[in-house]
């Protein structure tokens, strides 16, 4: 890597510093300096970039995790910028909405865990078992569908007696509400306040 960029790197910022580590990313990736690694570097170097702007080392969203769920849309940008006229602004305005897109989605994964953490303090003290605790995690989690005794009975790898049962105990307690039609159509729902 030529000194000039590790000079840049850890130089005064002269441009804002979003736009910095913008440029850091695409700067390593360009250059493409190692034989392997260079795309793992060139994020490793954006967060540290974003790191430093944030004035904190702890951060709560990843900008290399949104790139790695977007990266068709990264690998076709990096390349239409490298083989272009070296106009950075597509990919500026690209990497910032991955930004954006990375900061809402820590955002949606903090609510989870708010939510589930609220929900546990509110129970601390109703005693359950264990197939309860892990059918209740799950609903909190975004179970898929609807969760019926079958189902219960089912993950919780016991039988549909005992099942309903468990449901009955949260049910009484209000951790679990009926949701939908009755009879074998019965679902049942997490409460969470």
């Amino acid at each position: 890597m030529p000194s000039c960029s590790i000079r840049w790197l850890n130089g005064s910022p002269q441009e804002p510093a979003l736009i910095r580590a913008g440029l850091g990313h695409l700067w390593l990736v360009t250059l493409h300096p190692f034989d392997d690694g260079n795309g793992r570097v060139a994020r490793a170097i954006g967060d540290l970039l974003l790191a430093r702007a944030d004035g904190s080392a702890q951060r709560f969203y990843s900008l290399s995790a949104q790139i790695q769920r977007e990266r068709k849309d990264y690998y076709s940008l990096l390349e239409q910028t490298q083989r272009g006229t070296l106009d950075v602004t597509e990919w500026l305005h690209w990497l910032l909405g991955a930004l954006g897109r990375a900061l809402d989605e820590a955002q949606c994964q903090l609510d989870v865990v708010l939510v589930k953490t609220r929900f546990w303090q509110r129970w601390a003290e109703q005693p359950m078992n264990a197939r309860q605790v892990k059918l209740l995690n799950r609903l909190l989690d975004g179970f898929d569908g609807k969760l019926t005794t079958r189902k219960w009975a089912k993950i919780a790898k016991c039988s549909s007696d005992t099942a309903l049962r468990d449901i009955n105990d949260l049910l009484a307690c209000g951790a679990l509400r009926r949701s939908g039609a009755g009879g074998r159509s019965t679902s049942y729902e997490v409460v969470v306040e």
